[in-house]
């Protein structure tokens, strides 16, 4: 096995550098343009085996939850814990600039705007606030509150290419449209579950939101349910002359739909238009245009094949499509599987020029990075003691950010010598450090993030967990764990609150 293992290693290494001679045969010929050189370059497989931690950036007092870059790529900016923005030079390691985000509670995104001069800085968190920070002349910052959500807001996300639009989503189910030359707020709709069978869950909490950056007038929305939503802004009526609050087009993978214990914590488009969706305590899928259920996707109608969003139809198929199809003759998504997303709401990224690959951070502490097409794990990384919530990749190069229950952010760039290869068998690598995070969650570190809604996560992996294993005739440590859960709960709780006074003072 470890022989099989070896020769497979080595052939990856001699076709990784074969393909790199021969690109640089076909540049000096003239049949290789200078651009697409360099996109092949940094699409190389050689080069995500080779990415190691370049520096450490640490001057948060909090867990980092979220970490992006400008426009150009040469600032990286992060929000934390301990309510600050920081404007990073992470090629140097410096702190161009920090400052409190006027936000009350754990800062869980900030953006730069596009074009703005790296002076318009948007946020997020979870009191619900959705913030503005102009950056002055001479250093200084104002912030304003722009709108608020009636419950946690974790994500935001800009039209491509503007320096005024962006939306906000929020555990209330309410999805928000913003334009920064009026500084105001347009509630486009909330989102309902689209039956009574989860009558507990008035509406959907949202966790992700993400627009098509091939077509920016699309936008797609996922949290407490398995269904992710696509919208097109064009049907909202800007006098509220009519109801905006029905889809375009659903996605979930088929085995999913009507699973009551599954949610979604991270959603990224490619520029393919592709849709990448993270599951909570499942696994990660790759939709393409045509894998939409329609209108109705009700498990008890007939799905509709068709999309009513005008850019969208069956004959738009991405090289990345898989070619197995279910039993009904739809094509299934791309899986991705691996890593563990049970304890935190984790992001999820493509990487590469054109999108070659997928990264995602796991409960384990450690970075996984998939091929794109065929879904093959490539690359296992050690990033945090506890969780990766967040991986970045760079806008143009070859490297990535992430942050997680630590204070620091890693950047990692292709600087090794030598090539990194798969633990052996990574199952049973994984298993161990699956059990290990089980018990960190009834510890209490996690009192950071720890809420009703985490808690109610954190129940329903556990239920699944223990109903898989008295299936299968096994003794199951699920049920003391529920109960350690409920125990700790108010205490931990306690302690965040006495944290946030700590910070305040």
């Amino acid at each position: 096995m470890h022989k099989n293992n070896s020769n497979n290693n080595n052939k990856r290494a001699r076709s990784s550098v074969d393909k790199a001679v021969v690109d640089v045969w076909l540049r000096e010929l003239g049949q290789l343009s200078t651009r697409n050189f360099a996109h092949r370059r940094r699409a190389s497989e050689d080069l995500i085996l080779r990415l190691d931690i370049y520096k450490k950036l640490d001057k948060h007092r909090g867990c980092v939850n979220t970490v992006s870059f400008n426009t150009n790529g040469d600032i990286l900016v992060s929000g934390s814990d301990d309510r600050r923005v920081i404007l990073w030079d992470w090629e140097t390691g410096h702190v161009k600039l920090s400052f409190h985000s006027g936000h009350n509670n754990n800062v869980f995104q900030a953006k730069l705007m596009p074009y703005s001069d790296d002076r318009s800085v948007v946020t997020c968190a979870a009191d619900g606030q959705v913030r503005h920070a102009q950056i002055l002349e001479r250093g200084g910052v104002e912030t304003k509150l722009l709108a608020k959500h009636r419950g946690r807001a974790h994500k935001l996300a800009i039209e491509p290419g503007s320096p005024h639009i962006f939306y906000t989503c929020g555990e209330d189910g309410v999805v928000q449209h913003f334009d920064l030359r009026t500084g105001a707020a347009t509630e486009l709709f909330t989102c309902l579950p689209i039956d009574d069978r989860r009558s507990y869950m008035p509406v959907v909490n949202l966790n992700a939101i993400t627009i098509d950056p091939r077509n920016p007038n699309l936008f797609a929305v996922a949290g407490a349910d398995e269904y992710t939503r696509l919208y097109d802004i064009r049907k909202y009526k800007w006098d509220g002359s009519t109801e905006f609050g029905q889809p375009a087009d659903y996605f979930c993978p088929p085995h999913l739909i009507g699973d009551e214990q599954v949610g979604i914590t991270g959603l990224a488009f490619s520029d393919h238009s592709e849709l990448l969706v993270s599951y909570n305590d499942e696994f990660i899928y790759l939709f393409t245009q045509d894998m939409g259920l329609g209108l109705n996707p009700h498990p008890s109608s007939p799905l509709s094949m068709g999309s009513d969003a005008s850019e969208m139809g069956s004959d738009n198929h991405s090289a990345a499509s898989p070619s197995t199809t279910n039993t009904d003759g739809r094509i299934a998504p791309q899986v991705y599987k691996g890593h563990r997303n049970v304890v935190t709401v984790k992001g999820v990224s493509f990487f590469g020029p054109k999108c070659e690959y997928v990264v995602s951070g796991s409960d384990c502490g450690r970075i996984f990075v998939w091929k794109k097409k065929g879904g093959e794990l490539i690359r296992v990384m050690e990033a945090d003691k506890h969780v990766v919530n967040c991986i970045e990749p760079h806008p143009h190069s070859t490297m990535l950010a992430s942050s997680g229950i630590e204070n620091d952010i890693k950047i990692w760039t292709p600087k090794a010598v030598n090539r990194a290869t798969l633990p052996t068998n990574i199952e049973e690598v994984l298993i161990p450090d699956r059990i290990h995070c089980s018990h960190l969650k009834a510890r209490g570190w996690m009192h950071h993030v720890f809420s009703p809604e985490d808690l109610m996560l954190q129940l329903f992996s556990l239920q699944r967990q223990r109903t898989e294993q008295e299936r299968n005739g096994e003794d199951s440590a699920a049920g003391r764990e529920l109960l350690e859960l409920i125990l700790t709960f108010n205490t931990n709780s306690d302690r965040s609150s006495d944290d946030g006074d700590e910070l305040r003072s």
